[in-house]
């Protein structure tokens, strides 16, 4: 078996495996691992390192001809029939998408769509990306903040911290409020889970609580859609919170639907000029109502910027944890030659097979998106 690594296509900067990652594919490959030729370039990884590392540097086509296995970051457009697919597709967010990997005629396996189960921790992409996600969207809002986020005594004076509203305790959110707490802001974080408020006043942030919330234990730890008379409730709170905010910070998404409106026009507007709100779940409609994917914009003095791929602007370590997490994968997807769907892990995150969607949640999605 010969694993081929793909160049994704700008903007994309990472790459799906790294050279430090050919070693461990030795014994699942039993073939030298080829590489597009400059495929690590955008993540600082160059074509020698790959060579240094036993991998076999190529044009695409020849990648693309002689690998049996090609694993991208993202949806490649071009890979043949026949080939076996791994990266990270967002089939639930883009069923179209979904469709035509399966109309190439592709085995295709997301881990984006991994079970969330103890053993799939390590191929858990999700949450490696939201790691880096949360920590950015600090060091970004840092950036465009018009103050300081610790606490400064100074001869000029004393300069209070600034305070940070994080939306969704997620991995991303978790990631945010430690990171923003290493920074010195006061630190507040909203979440439908329960099971958030321990993990959040862990961190040293006070947990913004409504009650009334759903949860469902088969979500794999995701929140769910919620109630309207929930949202409403929750909405003015973080209405409240927001009108005191220098940052918020929003990362609440649920997998397969549109992200929760939880910042409607009429907050931002209350908010103080030079504020400024970072929204991750953009992608996916984002948390605030004036969010615009791939944008930064300013509204009433407050900076909306919407990045659902911040992961992207750090991708050396970015894609050491992506690669980490394709290899642990590689080493359970096959077994005597043959793909290993009795493997639940395997089964959970294929995406189609000759021809057809075969994943559940993706083919029901699919189909009302076709309908």
């Amino acid at each position: 078996m010969t694993i081929g690594i793909l160049a994704d296509a700008s903007p994309e900067n990472r790459v799906a495996l790294t050279p430090e990652n050919i070693a461990a594919l030795a014994a699942v490959s039993k073939e030298p691992v080829m590489l597009e030729k400059g495929a690590g370039l955008r993540a600082f990884f160059s074509d020698a390192d790959y060579q240094t590392a036993g991998a076999v540097v190529a044009l695409r086509e020849e990648v693309l001809g002689r690998a049996d296995v090609l694993v991208s970051v993202n949806r490649p457009l071009d890979v043949p029939s026949g080939k076996v697919l791994v990266g990270g597709f967002n089939p639930l967010g883009d069923p179209d998408g979904a469709r035509q990997l399966a109309s190439c005629g592709l085995a295709a396996f997301s881990l984006d769509i991994i079970p969330r189960t103890t053993r799939a921790q390590a191929m858990d992409i999700l949450s490696s990306m939201a790691t880096v996600s949360g920590y950015r969207a600090v060091l970004l809002a840092a950036t465009h903040l018009a103050r300081f986020f610790p606490m400064f005594m100074t001869a000029a004076g004393s300069i209070k911290p600034a305070k940070v509203l994080v939306i969704g305790a997620g991995v991303a959110g978790l990631q945010a409020i430690a990171t923003a707490r290493r920074l010195g802001a006061v630190v507040e974080a909203s979440d439908v889970r329960a099971a958030a408020k321990e993990e959040v006043l862990s961190l040293g942030a006070k947990f913004v609580e409504v009650e009334g919330a759903r949860e469902d234990a088969g979500a794999g730890g995701y929140a769910v859609e919620q109630t309207d008379d929930f949202k409403k409730r929750q909405q003015a709170e973080v209405e409240k919170r927001a009108a005191q905010a220098d940052v918020i910070l929003c990362t609440a998404q649920i997998p397969g639907r549109k992200a929760p409106l939880i910042i409607p026009a009429g907050a931002v507007a209350n908010m103080k000029p030079g504020s400024v709100i970072i929204d991750l779940a953009a992608s996916s409609g984002g948390n605030c109502e004036l969010t615009k994917n791939g944008e930064t914009i300013l509204a009433g003095g407050v900076t909306i910027i919407g990045d659902s791929n911040l992961a992207a602007g750090m991708p050396a370590d970015a894609s050491r944890m992506f690669g980490k997490n394709m290899v642990n994968f590689l080493k359970i997807l096959y077994k005597d030659g043959q793909l290993n769907l009795d493997d639940e892990l395997v089964a959970g995150t294929c995406v189609c097979r000759n021809g057809e969607l075969v994943h559940e949640r993706v083919r029901a999605l699919a189909g009302t998106a076709a309908g």
